[in-house]
């Protein structure tokens, strides 16, 4: 991987942990010589293995330490006036006018379609498109809330819920995680007002993933499954919805412990996740799929396969994922995240015409956002650097640019 921001990232992260180089290199097994190198860009390159060491090292996903996928347009303007008009949506200015009554022409049925089309669009990766249309469908909810029947006013914090849930995911994936946990703790808020017994938990997942982005490992841990445990303690596993919010708090929480270093429980979760997925099926509809945590016995083997490559296991990786059909619920982004996660797997055993044939898959299925994406483009180099090139590799090289 060549890339001028790596050792300026590598040196941020090294300090937001508190750790010295020795004391990274120790932990990583990475020698403290290439360590400085890096940082001090008298080394401009390292093979995945490498990155893969240094973030286990720093408590970190290796898409941290490698740049996330962009979240935004080509500008890069994640500051721009598009993003300022969603954080005002967010937290409004103090001392401010109360929420205007609804309109005319809004109902709550209308708003609700409109928050679950910002998360088919959020899972699409379409987060411009998201952007822009927050700060409309927030104070739409805002007014909702603060207007009406005590019914209707719960429904009108269900929908504040949702959308500031939505809010503080496209945050996140803007780097602003302390922005998100802002945005998540006035959805908690509405959740607690709304008439949607299975928001709060939801919010707490969206949190816990947000503690992982920031390394609060422990805490991610700790409240999902307190989450988890509360659901099942209140009889809310029952219903389809009720159980794919279990199952979603229960796969953080084996994120959690895998990146926290013990896989083997993370493995033993995932399991446990998987054979109460089958259950969802049997079930009735709950309705709107896409207002409800994402959890499925695909989903579940996606997140599985997941654990396995990013923790050192590419052969249980690749097991898991042959022969998987992905139910149609499934969202595209979890798709391309399989294909992406099974190329990296076969590149770490050394099946480079076994990484490239996925990749070519990868390309066919979302070629902009292949196109982009750090890790991508990282395991292509590294095929590159090999002395032998197995078919397809040139044009995927000349695609991703490695080539040049």
């Amino acid at each position: 991987m060549a890339n001028d921001d790596l050792g300026r990232t590598l040196r941020r992260l090294r300090r937001l942990a508190s750790l010295t180089q020795e004391e990274l290199a120790s932990r990583s097994g990475i020698s403290v010589d290439v360590i400085r190198q890096l940082e001090q860009r008298r080394k401009h390159s390292a093979r995945l293995p490498t990155l893969h060491a240094l973030a286990n090292g720093l408590g970190v996903e290796l898409t941290t330490l490698l740049g996330d996928p962009p979240a935004v347009s080509s500008s890069g303007e994640n500051d721009g006036p598009q993003f300022v008009a969603v954080r005002r949506a967010i937290m409004p200015a103090l001392w401010g006018p109360e929420p205007p009554p609804p309109g005319p022409d809004f109902t709550l049925d209308a708003l609700r379609r409109q928050i679950a089309d910002g998360w088919t669009q959020y899972h699409a990766a379409e987060f411009d498109t998201v952007m822009k249309a927050l700060p409309d469908l927030i104070s739409d909810a805002r007014s909702a809330a603060a207007s009406g029947s005590e019914d209707e006013r719960g429904a009108g914090y269900a929908a504040l819920g949702k959308v500031l849930q939505l809010a503080g995911h496209v945050a996140v994936r803007m780097g602003k995680t302390d922005l998100a946990l802002i945005s998540l703790e006035r959805a908690m808020d509405a959740a607690g007002q709304s008439s949607d017994p299975l928001l709060l938990p939801m919010i707490v997942n969206s949190t816990a993933w947000t503690y992982q982005r920031q390394g609060r490992l422990a805490d991610a841990l700790g409240i999902a499954l307190r989450a988890a445990g509360n659901m099942a303690d209140l009889g809310l596993t029952g219903t389809a919805d009720g159980l794919k919010v279990w199952g979603g708090l229960t796969m953080s929480a084996a994120t959690s412990a895998a990146r926290s270093g013990d896989y083997e429980r993370a493995a033993a979760m995932m399991e446990t996740a998987e054979k109460e997925a089958l259950r969802v099926s049997k079930m009735p509809d709950g309705g709107d799929n896409r207002m409800v945590s994402v959890f499925s016995p695909s989903s579940v083997r996606v997140e599985r396969v997941r654990l396995a490559v990013q923790y050192g296991h590419p052969r249980d990786a690749l097991a898991l994922a042959k022969g998987m059909r992905l139910s149609k619920d499934t969202p595209p982004s979890w798709r391309t995240w399989l294909l992406l996660d099974v190329a990296r797997a076969h590149a770490d055993i050394g099946d480079a015409a076994g990484a490239v044939k996925t990749l070519e898959s990868l390309r066919r299925v979302a070629p902009a956002w292949m196109q982009h994406h750090t890790l991508a483009v990282a395991i292509v180099r590294d095929l590159w650097a090999l002395p032998h090139h197995p078919p397809g590799l040139g044009a995927l090289a000349d695609f991703l640019g490695v080539s040049e």
